[in-house]
């Protein structure tokens, strides 16, 4: 069965650590992971150009490539827009360029590197206090009459930056954003309300937050709660930190980082787990660190 657009697996799969910024997986090695992911259902995956030191999409795209499953069986996401000094990128230092030219110039970079005639998914990776919406929606329209990309969206952008590409380019569909159950601001602040507002989806990156990689009085409190959880749930602590952004009434799409076969299984399975509100509650509170207002 092919995909239809926008209909995106409940757990998107994120390469970024894929390649040299992290597993270092061979072409085999990709593989693996992408059948891994299509069996569970999951054949959504994240990139961007930038990945890798603008490595890992080609490295992906290869891959696929020999892996002669139907390209409409799998979603690209994509983002474009950092500039990088890296090997491959003679830049002067890192900034952001969101003119035309350069849109377009990156998607067809990612097309040839992806090795496919199209993206599902365009995103812009980071919000430059120089970009002109109007210049942006003219790439967009451009890219999306030639059937080059499908969709388009923003990454961590605000409410009302978030407004002013929808203004010229009302069809965006997802803000890509951190979120956490240590980094809960976007619950907050207003870019979650408004995915829900225009019925799009958010997508949330590095959902597990700083739990596994710091040490801190705010982990030691979450430590706490998830103990008596992973009983109660018969869950390890990755699917209960997944389980509570998949818990938001958003229908937050989450983007797991995992280089591991065994992790996709187990992810996997947080879409099975449903928190009582109350036991959500008790994780945003040994997040906060107090109780709520």
């Amino acid at each position: 069965m092919k995909i239809k657009i926008m209909d995106f697996s409940k757990i998107i799969i994120g390469v970024m650590r894929w390649g040299i910024w992290g597993a270092n997986h061979s072409v085999s090695g990709v593989q693996k992971l992408i059948e891994t992911s299509l069996e569970e259902d999951l054949y959504t995956f994240d990139h961007a150009d930038i990945y890798g030191g603008y490595t890992t999409e080609e490295l992906f795209g290869s891959a696929f490539a020999e892996m002669k499953i139907d390209r409409e069986k799998i979603q690209l996401i994509t983002k474009c827009g950092i500039c990088m000094p890296s090997e491959k990128k003679n830049f002067p230092l890192k900034y952001y360029n969101y003119s035309k030219e350069y849109i377009l110039n990156q998607v067809d970079e990612s097309l040839k590197n992806l090795k496919t005639d199209y993206i599902d998914l365009l995103l812009l990776h980071r919000p430059s206090p120089l970009m002109n919406p109007e210049e942006i929606a003219a790439a967009f329209g451009i890219l999306r009459s030639s059937g080059k990309v499908r969709d388009f969206g923003v990454s961590n952008f605000s409410v009302t930056q978030f407004d002013l590409i929808s203004k010229y380019f009302p069809q965006l569909v997802t803000n890509q954003v951190e979120v956490s159950l240590t980094e809960t601001k976007a619950f907050y602040d207003g870019t979650i309300d408004q995915m829900m507002m225009k019925k799009m989806l958010p997508m949330a990156w590095s959902v597990m937050g700083t739990y596994f990689s710091e040490d801190s009085e705010k982990t030691a409190r979450i430590k706490s709660v998830l103990d008596d959880l992973t009983t109660k749930y018969n869950a390890d602590e990755a699917q209960l930190l997944l389980a509570f952004v998949l818990k938001h009434p958003s229908r937050i799409l989450p983007i797991v980082g995992t280089s591991k076969i065994e992790s996709i299984k187990s992810l996997k399975k947080s879409l099975d787990i449903d928190l009582t509100i109350e036991d959500w509650f008790a994780l945003l509170e040994s997040s906060q660190g107090h109780k709520v207002p």
